[in-house]
């Protein structure tokens, strides 16, 4: 790759929120996809180039699509956000909760909840969700 050449790669910004899923096609020849950062997405290698990218955690990384021959063939920047649809934030000092606000508000823990809060919550999900699937794991 010539030093002209390498100018000509501008990372593209792909957004995806947290604990979302966005589908992204790579170009052809791709046989290995590096995350900068595993910790705030995910990527999962399908069929016929195609990607999907789960966002784990508020942040940006970046993704590099490699040939066979570990030449580069696209880089992307990949920037996680929070949902700010209908999450309402409760700030009390220094305590935090989320609540989903579609049309009713209900607990919805997100990153940055108070351990207590986010604890409470997440363990009545699980709860729910044994009780639904008949599953004591």
């Amino acid at each position: 790759m010539t030093h002209g050449r390498a100018a000509e790669v501008t990372p593209v910004v792909v957004a995806v929120t947290v604990d979302n899923a966005k589908v992204i096609r790579l170009p052809d020849r791709t046989q290995t996809v590096i995350v900068g950062n595993p910790i705030i997405a995910d990527v999962s290698l399908q069929k016929n180039g195609v990607l999907i990218l789960t966002g784990k955690s508020f942040g940006a990384t970046n993704l590099i699509a490699l040939d066979a021959a570990g030449t580069m063939l696209a880089e992307s920047t990949i920037s996680v956000q929070a949902p700010q649809a209908s999450v309402i934030t409760v700030q009390r000092g220094l305590e935090r909760e989320s609540y989903s606000c579609t049309p009713n508000c209900q607990p919805s823990v997100q990153l940055g909840d108070s351990n207590k809060y986010f604890g409470e919550v997440s363990s009545q999900a699980d709860a729910r969700r044994m009780l639904a699937t008949g599953s004591s794991k």
